[in-house]
């Protein structure tokens, strides 16, 4: 049992790997349709976004900290592109780049809230959710933006092309991307040293010339220009612009964070573990579709994996080192 308490502290996503494949195997079992194709093309499609918005979540996380405004980003910008090009004429690439870079300065908020006035993390992207939420709303009318009248830049991620059977989006491709960049980030450079030992032990880090608030402060700028980019992902899935879309994209990307072995305590996990997690979190949802389970089961079932994924880490934590 210690050898294999190790194992999991040395490679946290490997527990969740195997959730994976047992959830595949059980709903292949359930619903011999669930591993056609089709279906795994649509299921690639439904993680994507949910995919992007927990790369910029594990970020925070491994600081120690939590972003519930991920989804009201997202939404902020999605409206801002699509009312941009449709209501003002603007250029699509003009309307992208504004709306991508006012997710930036909002997650640059969120950064400076938590490194300047030294509010907490939940606190803090707790109050920027409603007020994101509201702008988005504000801004946009509350009203939707079908893909017809947005300029084809913004639809393009929506398009995509067959491989074995099952068509692969372009935004499926761009969160392959995101992965491979930032995995290589956390992994290969001093900066994602730096974000693991503020995560770790902030005060540690400190003494030992880690400039704390300013790694703090990169990493939800950084959190905040994937969202941007979820934002382009999510009209392309969805084929529109609505202040009303993804209303479990915060639950979802912190779902997949803790699942796929990221410590909420900081300090420890990887990416490859978070694109698993996003992988269980949309399987579930996916699978006891086909078998007709109700919505209320399937959000049962996606709490109980929060609360094993936490017992899960706090047992891994205890490891001798």
């Amino acid at each position: 049992m210690q050898r294999l308490q190790h194992q999991l502290h040395g490679k946290p996503w490997l527990s969740p790997l195997f959730l994976l494949i047992a959830a595949f195997i059980t709903f292949f079992i359930a619903t011999p349709t669930f591993l056609t194709a089709n279906s795994m093309g649509i299921l690639l499609q439904q993680t994507a976004v949910v995919a992007a918005l927990a790369i910029g979540q594990t970020l925070v996380i491994l600081t120690a900290g939590i972003d519930l405004s991920v989804g009201a980003i997202m939404v902020l910008s999605m409206m801002v592109m699509a009312t941009l090009a449709k209501d003002d004429g603007m250029p699509g690439i003009l309307a992208l780049l504004i709306g991508v870079l006012l997710a930036v300065a909002a997650g640059f908020l969120n950064g400076w809230l938590v490194t300047r006035i030294n509010l907490p993390p939940f606190i803090v992207t707790l109050g920027t959710l409603s007020i994101f939420t509201a702008i988005a709303l504000l801004y946009s009318g509350g009203s939707s933006i079908q893909a017809d009248h947005l300029p084809g830049l913004l639809n393009f991620l929506g398009e995509g092309f067959g491989i074995a059977g099952f068509r692969v989006t372009w935004g499926i491709v761009v969160v392959i991307l995101m992965y491979a960049v930032m995995g290589f980030v956390l992994s290969q450079t001093a900066w994602g040293r730096y974000v693991y030992a503020v995560g770790d032990d902030p005060e540690s880090a400190r003494l030992s010339g880690v400039p704390s608030k300013r790694i703090l402060l990169a990493v939800y700028t950084v959190a905040g220009l994937i969202y941007g980019i979820a934002a382009w992902i999510l009209i392309g899935r969805a084929g529109a612009a609505t202040p009303n879309a993804a209303p479990d994209a915060n639950l979802a990307s912190i779902t997949a964070v803790v699942i796929g072995g990221t410590s909420l305590f900081g300090g420890r996990g990887r990416l490859i573990g978070t694109l698993i997690g996003a992988l269980i979190v949309q399987t579930f949802a996916f699978g006891l579709s086909q078998m007709g389970v109700d919505q209320q089961w399937r959000v049962l079932a996606t709490g109980i994996l929060v609360i094993v994924a936490v017992a899960i880490d706090q047992w891994i934590r205890k490891v001798k080192s």
